[in-house]
């Protein structure tokens, strides 16, 4: 049920030591479809925006996602998404944009839990 989904990206946030604050918009689209929307406000003031559309009706499936990751002045650190405009790119359509404006890598489309994991790892230094 999309409602346990929910309740696992919250449980996230809140096991997560370095989430200072967050704001989180869920939208059911059925028993097993739905729409989140959140900003996560860091120590070091940075933040994460990010956004999934899933369907939890056989397994967890998300139809699009973005993980946007940046400075508290608004540089980009990184970026996951799925926009399908990166065709060579051997996880095609998964990508990480890196804090350089040109640079995109491969990258396996990862969980919140993941994002959290790396943001974490950066934050430590």
């Amino acid at each position: 049920m999309i409602d346990t989904y929910f309740r696992s990206i919250l449980a996230a946030l809140r096991a997560s030591p370095i989430v200072q604050s967050h704001n989180i918009t869920f939208d059911k689209r059925g028993p097993h479809a739905g729409y989140v929307r959140g900003d996560v406000f860091f120590s070091d003031d940075s933040q994460l925006h990010f956004r999934e559309f899933v369907n939890t009706q056989a397994g967890i499936h998300r139809f699009t996602y973005v993980y946007h990751y940046q400075t508290a002045d608004g540089a980009r650190i990184f970026r996951y998404d799925d926009t399908p405009h990166f065709s060579t790119l051997s996880s095609f359509p998964h990508h990480k944009h890196l804090a350089d404006e040109t640079s995109v890598v491969a990258a396996v489309a990862p969980t919140l839990k993941q994002v959290l994991a790396e943001i974490e790892t950066l934050i430590a230094g």
